[in-house]
């Protein structure tokens, strides 16, 4: 093993036992290196005279650049768009989401957790997750609804297995019983534990109520009391799109700090809140289980994580940070994204409305939303990729199917005034093939 990364781990056997047993291999293993980059860091302060260290071109002492592509950032600086950003994230974009989190989270008030690293987007975070902390034969603790990409990551690419829980409990709420018996058994059999905590849920666009959070993680604490290494992770893509009854905040608050044995880990991004999705800009923060502050412990987690961006892509691009930066300082960001909110809203708020007429119940149930981009009916009497292929060929109307049941709509896509015309054509569909 690398002499830095040997150091790293004895930090966190000195500091975090329990943390240090939740990584798998690779995660003991990664380290970030102390070579070009951290001699580029020192000339970048010492060298007044010359500094030839890093791999760019310049040109009258600013990064070189293409007239042709310059052109369309008028008001950029060339200097916060083409040199390479610091493997971590811009620093003051890292801070900026920090207090944003803060803001938006009040259970963190009183919390340590690490400066976010930026990662590119959401499903680069999982990835970064999977490689820390699950190897071959590691139990992740998740719902039956889930994003079906988690198979690829963990799954395929990690090795994990994956042990499942009914969503929804028999009176269409979370269900807390069965998420306790899946992760009660899990510790049980492995000692350890990757719970993947998704709300606003992808597919069926539920989060739980206040409630149900609060039980969710007394679970997890209860589970780490028995002696369970729990890996906590909330895959929070859709944070903010609340859009009636349910927490307003993310788990993750709750969830730091809460026992030695649970690593909080929050994965979130502006692709989804800011409405950038092709920007590929997302955050992943730590949380360990110290009650004092562990700085220590979050340096290590932070290095780590810096060496396996550094292996796989080096770092994250820098016009999107530099761009989202510059919404999070703007006057009318607050007012520009309210507006967004309350049109998504809208539309979810509408497809409720529609769905509630009669002639839809003997052709599907749906399962409850609250919040999020989607949701999904159950139908009662066709196959729902024979349904899909239909809708397509038959009148050019583009859903998902989960599974033989369940179809997926984005009603986050579809303007408020043509959702009674999607469903009405859903129901076509549905009327032709019975």
């Amino acid at each position: 093993m690398n002499p830095v990364a040997a150091e790293l781990n004895a930090t966190l056997a000195a500091r975090s036992p329990h943390l240090l047993d939740m990584l798998s291999e690779l995660g003991q293993r990664i380290f970030f290196p102390k070579g070009i980059l951290s001699q580029s860091a020192e000339a970048k302060a010492k060298a007044h005279r010359f500094n030839a260290t890093i791999g760019i071109a310049t040109e009258g002492g600013k990064p070189m650049y293409l007239p042709c592509i310059q052109k369309h950032f008028p008001d950029c600086d060339p200097a916060q768009l083409y040199p390479y950003a610091p493997p971590a994230g811009k620093p003051e974009l890292r801070q900026l989401w920090r207090e944003k989190m803060v803001r938006e989270n009040p259970s963190l008030a009183g919390k340590h957790f690490s400066l976010p690293i930026v990662t590119n987007a959401l499903t680069h975070g999982l990835s970064l997750v999977g490689d820390l902390f699950v190897e071959a034969g590691d139990h992740l603790v998740v719902p039956d609804q889930m994003w079906g990409n988690y198979r690829l990551t963990f799954g395929v690419r990690n090795k994990g297995v994956f042990r499942h829980y009914p969503f929804f409990n028999a009176d269409n709420g979370f269900n807390c019983a069965g998420f306790r018996e899946t992760l009660t058994a899990t510790a049980r059999e492995k000692g350890k534990a990757l719970v993947l905590l998704n709300f606003p849920n992808n597919p069926t666009g539920y989060t739980p109520t206040v409630a149900e959070g609060e039980r969710i993680v007394e679970i997890i604490r209860e589970a780490a009391e028995e002696g369970c290494n729990i890996v906590a992770v909330t895959d929070d893509a859709y944070f903010g799109l609340f859009y009636e009854e349910s927490l307003r905040e993310s788990l993750f608050g709750r969830l730091a700090n809460l026992h030695p044995r649970v690593c909080a880990i929050k994965i979130d991004g502006a692709t989804k809140e800011e409405f950038v999705w092709g920007f590929r800009t997302g955050f992943l923060t730590f949380a360990d289980g110290s009650r004092k502050e562990n700085p220590a412990v979050l340096d290590v987690l932070e290095k780590k994580t810096m060496g396996l961006i550094r292996a796989g892509i080096s770092n994250c691009p820098h016009p999107s940070q530099t761009l989202v930066l510059e919404a999070l300082r703007s006057p009318d960001y607050p007012r520009e994204k309210e507006e967004k909110f309350h049109v998504l809203q809208d539309r979810a708020l509408e497809v409720k409305r529609v769905l509630g007429q009669d002639k839809f119940r003997q052709a599907w149930d749906y399962y409850p939303f609250n919040s999020g981009y989607f949701m999904c009916l159950k139908l009662k009497t066709v196959d729902a990729e024979v349904l899909r292929i239909h809708l397509l060929d038959r009148y050019g109307v583009g859903t998902i199917a989960n599974n033989a049941t369940d179809l997926r709509i984005a009603f986050s896509c579809i303007a408020k005034e043509n959702i009674a015309e999607l469903f009405d054509l859903i129901h076509q569909g549905v009327m032709d093939l019975s």
